[in-house]
């Protein structure tokens, strides 16, 4: 009975792990799905108070397509370049030694020699890490949620499949309209609160990762 529970959950664990990244980002997929306006009122079009400005359109003028409302879509184009070195050293050193002589009465100076000790300690130690990093290209989001001081919540994703594997780029953050230019487009790092991820899933990704067992043996091993 025991032994058929233990194949029953080497069995679940092996599916599990055979679902590899693939379902894991396919369901993670999910939260960068479009969000699309709800249906809204017919607006009236029409100017009633005969002023040349009409609140219903997205702009002043016609060719004014910059993102403004839940469903639109902006384009990121992306500038990151990030670099970071750090280095550090440390040494201490310390020495002590203690001597006690014994006066020559009844043969207490023969025990001088085994009443003297001494201790030295060192230590030193170094450091470094380096790390570069960039991401450079365009991809287009949509606009989830307008704030009412008018900043806009984008998210979005871009997926390609390539040759045994998938590649990920998800974005969520927040803009200000005034950092979206006339061509519909922000820069990455005008992207408050950004969340910028660039995910590989498939064979060639799980080549590159530790299998489950093996972490669970590791996390365990006292060694």
């Amino acid at each position: 009975m025991v032994s058929s529970k233990i194949v029953c959950l080497a069995f679940g664990a092996m599916a599990l792990a055979g679902c590899g990244t693939t379902f894991v980002e396919e369901q993670n997929s999910l939260q960068y799905s479009p969000v699309m306006p709800q249906a809204a009122l017919e607006i009236q079009t029409g100017f009633a108070s005969g002023a040349i400005y009409n609140p219903s359109q997205a702009g002043l003028f016609a060719t004014d397509r910059r993102a403004s409302r839940v469903g639109d879509i902006l384009t990121i184009s992306f500038s990151e370049r990030f670099q970071a070195t750090k280095s550090q050293n440390a040494a201490n050193g310390k020495a002590a030694s203690f001597e006690m002589s014994l006066p020559n009465v009844l043969g207490l100076d023969k025990l001088s020699n085994g009443l003297s000790t001494g201790t030295t300690q060192s230590f030193s130690g170094s450091g470094s890490a380096a790390q570069s990093n960039s991401l450079t290209g365009q991809m287009s989001v949509t606009v989830a949620r307008v704030y009412e001081g008018g900043n806009l919540e984008i998210l979005g994703q871009k997926k390609l499949t390539l040759n045994n594997g998938d590649e990920y780029i998800r974005v969520r953050g927040i803009v200000r309209p005034e950092d979206i230019s006339s061509k519909n487009v922000v820069l990455s790092d005008r992207i408050a609160n950004a969340e910028i991820k660039y995910i590989g899933a498939g064979d060639v990704a799980d080549t590159g990762k530790v299998g489950w067992l093996q972490r669970a043996a590791t996390t365990l091993s006292p060694y």
